[in-house]
């Protein structure tokens, strides 16, 4: 059940956030911006408050001042951010670069908006490692769902790469929907034969059909769609996947039982099997094809596990130089990357405990 009459007191507080974190500088007087989180500049709409054109604050910048009432006055910055989401706020900042202080305006972000920021991050800086370790010869697509705006993402980020030689399809922590034949269909497209103008390279039809070697990463929290993703992959010959069985929850519900105060009452409906007759995932999960755990201690500590470059190597073997395979492999499976690796950890304990 969700939904329905949530109520809202008058005395509530809505949280904001700067899109940062901020350390206390006793000495200076203020906060120090420790780390501004980043995300695709393509789309300066998802960007943090303190990184959006004309803003100019730095990591390192101090912010002394939240419209007018000093920061070194307050025990925590949220203090001075209490129902400031969406709302044109004014900072007094020094440059760590110049000294001198300055006053901008920001509009700061719901928490929401933080979390979503904080995810944006860790897949953007997977995709820029993916590029530059690898020399422009691997892609790499993160598809976070299976929803309506996951269509886009997956446009986005797959029509840019489908010429490499490559490709990495991760889906750990993909929450399901509902367009995985849609992907699927996608990846099934073969070049069957080329076009050479007089001028410049060839093309193929079908039109942007992948002609490398692709893979599929997985984990304990990839779930619904995006495990019968991963499980159609394997079934039609398209790959390897690599990483830990998936979260196990295949049936199939509507959510269309609505109640009278316009919540939902939802119920399982639909179960799902193979040719061979057998139910699928249901209970069970995904096992991986290849299989490279992240035990929670070596997590924590960012230690990619040792059978991580064997198994991407057998996956991407044939137009891939060992180097960029090697990296690749410590890249796709370093969930301790994520900024919510402490919360990874805790869920791999309790799952540990599930699975004695």
């Amino acid at each position: 059940m969700r939904g329905g009459d949530n109520r809202k007191g008058p005395d509530e507080i809505e949280p904001a956030s700067l899109g940062a974190t901020l350390v206390r500088d006793e000495p200076a007087g203020g906060y120090r911006v420790d780390h501004i989180y980043r995300a695709d500049p393509d789309f300066p709409d998802r960007l943090s408050p303190l990184a959006r054109p004309g803003v100019g604050v730095k990591e390192g910048d101090l912010i002394e001042a939240v419209n007018g009432v000093p920061m070194a006055s307050v025990s925590d910055p949220a203090v001075l951010l209490r129902n400031m989401t969406g709302k044109q706020i004014l900072l007094r900042v020094k440059s760590k670069e110049s000294g001198k202080s300055g006053e901008i305006i920001v509009v700061p972000i719901s928490t929401d908006q933080e979390s979503n920021l904080r995810y944006d991050e860790w897949e953007h800086t997977r995709r820029l490692n993916v590029e530059e370790t690898a020399k422009g010869e691997i892609g790499y697509v993160h598809l976070r769902a299976m929803g309506g705006a996951n269509y886009s993402e997956w446009a986005r980020n797959y029509y840019r790469v489908f010429n490499r030689k490559g490709l990495i399809i991760d889906v750990r922590h993909n929450r399901g929907g509902n367009i995985d034949s849609w992907i699927l269909e996608k990846l099934l497209r073969k070049a069957w034969f080329y076009r050479q103008p007089r001028v410049g390279n060839p093309s193929w039809n079908m039109q942007y059909a992948f002609r490398g070697h692709v893979v599929v990463l997985c984990n304990e929290r990839t779930a619904s769609d995006g495990e019968a993703f991963a499980e159609g992959f394997r079934r039609l010959g398209l790959g390897k996947v690599i990483g830990a069985r998936t979260w196990g929850g295949e049936i199939w519900l509507s959510a269309q039982s609505w109640l009278v105060d316009n919540g939902v009452a939802s119920a399982a409906e639909t179960g799902v099997y193979g040719p061979e007759g057998k139910w699928l995932i249901e209970g069970l999960g995904v096992d991986p094809d290849i299989v490279v755990d992240n035990p929670p201690h070596s997590t924590f500590m960012a230690d990619p596990p040792a059978s991580g470059a064997s198994a991407t190597r057998t996956a991407l073997s044939g137009q891939i130089g060992p180097e960029q395979i090697n990296w690749i492999a410590n890249f796709g499976l370093r969930i301790a990357d994520c900024g919510l690796r402490i919360a990874d950890c805790e869920l791999r304990i309790a799952d540990c405990g599930l699975r004695k």
